[in-house]
């Protein structure tokens, strides 16, 4: 009996070290190893540099700092382990707080916030010239999707999540698609190999795929790496005072563009500020304001899969909602990470951290109407 168990268990290792061989199945090595993702994974991931040019550093306002958080409103930023908190007014640093050890030069990784950067960048793309019409097919670019139902898939219906492309947006699965790209080491083979599940262009349904092949896109047009191109069309335009890093899928390799951009608050709500600026900087325009006010509302032609109703809180990778007569433009990410933009106010507000509140109201989670109201309460009581 004991050989026969000895036997079956030499069996089930050989069967295992044969599975994890498979060069596709290497990301599960590393997934076991450091599980769950973190804000701090810039660490493990081979990065590519997102160079600075001459810093523009914020303008400090006279009441900066002057706001004290009552004790719920620590309370909650500790819940869920915030590490930064920031609001600009007026283009002016009106309040910001650092917890953790994190601080102002701290990095942290901006999960799917990121994928609201790739929109911002296609914009780019579309006032250097390289993309004429956010309607064209992928196919005009990425020539591997010239084929079968995969051919239908435009620009648009990528910004809008609204492929139907074979992806699976599950985040606790070893074996997801979302864990692979993550993890692995070779996210474009992932994103060519996708098949098309029916129609394009009827429902928002979000998936880490559209994000990738828009990125893969600007590479093919503009014959340049992606941060290579955030550097040159956002990063040294907008004055950062950081070099950025974005997560490769390897060595020289592919950045993950559907997460994975690393930065720290201050240079984070540079973001935030050129969309209120409606795409422009320090007088230029960067991106076209068109394209900026399309993206930074719902598409509301697509049917909000999740929720079954109309859209009403997508637009291009950006989030939109309609609170306390706020018409809020924001960027999210799985861990509570988080640029708001309230026109209304002329403010941007940034959180970053470890935790989000799983709760949600209206598609949204529960604690992006807390950061809000904080925001809110700190311009007010100036």
């Amino acid at each position: 009996m004991k050989r026969v168990i000895k036997f079956s268990v030499l069996i089930v290792f050989a069967a295992l070290a044969i599975f994890l061989a498979i060069p596709q199945n290497h990301y599960i090595v590393r997934a076991l190893i450091y599980q769950l993702p973190n804000i701090d994974d810039y660490k493990i991931f081979e990065n590519r540099i997102v160079e600075k040019g001459e810093p523009q550093p914020w303008r400090i306002s006279e009441k900066y700092n002057k706001y004290n958080f009552n004790q719920d409103q620590f309370s909650y930023f500790k819940t869920y382990k915030t590490v930064a908190y920031l609001v600009v007014k007026d283009t002016m640093l009106l309040s910001e707080t650092y917890w953790g050890g994190y601080g102002k030069d701290s990095y942290s990784n901006s999960f799917s916030m990121s994928k609201s950067i790739v929109t911002l960048l296609i914009g780019c793309a579309i006032q250097d010239g390289y993309i004429k019409d956010i309607n064209q097919p992928l196919s005009d670019f990425v020539s591997e999707y010239k084929e079968g139902d995969r051919s239908k898939i435009t620009l648009r219906n990528l910004l809008s999540m609204s492929s139907n492309l074979s992806w699976d947006e599950s985040y606790s699965s070893l074996f997801s698609i979302t864990t692979q790209a993550y993890y692995g080491n070779d996210v474009k083979r992932i994103v060519l190999n996708l098949h098309s599940m029916g129609e394009p262009g009827k429902y928002f349904d979000y998936r880490g795929s559209d994000p990738q092949l828009l990125a893969l896109a600007i590479e093919r047009v503009t014959g340049k790496k992606l941060s290579e191109y955030a550097s040159e069309k956002l990063w040294k335009p907008l004055g950062a005072e950081h070099d950025a890093l974005w997560n490769l899928d390897r060595k020289n390799g592919t950045e993950k563009a559907s997460c994975c951009f690393n930065t720290n608050a201050r240079d984070f709500a540079r973001i935030g500020q050129l969309v209120l600026n409606n795409g422009k900087w320090n007088g230029k325009q960067i991106i076209p304001e068109w394209y900026l006010k399309e993206a930074t509302n719902p598409v509301s032609e697509l049917i909000d899969k999740e929720l079954q109703k109309t859209n009403q809180r997508y637009g291009y990778q950006w989030w939109y909602l309609n609170y306390k007569n706020y018409h809020i433009k924001y960027a999210r990410g799985i861990l509570g990470q988080y640029i708001f933009v309230i026109p209304e106010l002329n403010a941007v507000i940034v959180r970053l951290g470890h935790k989000r509140n799983d709760v949600k109201i209206d598609g949204h989670p529960e604690d992006v109407y807390k950061y809000i109201d904080y925001g809110i309460d700190i311009i007010e009581a100036n």
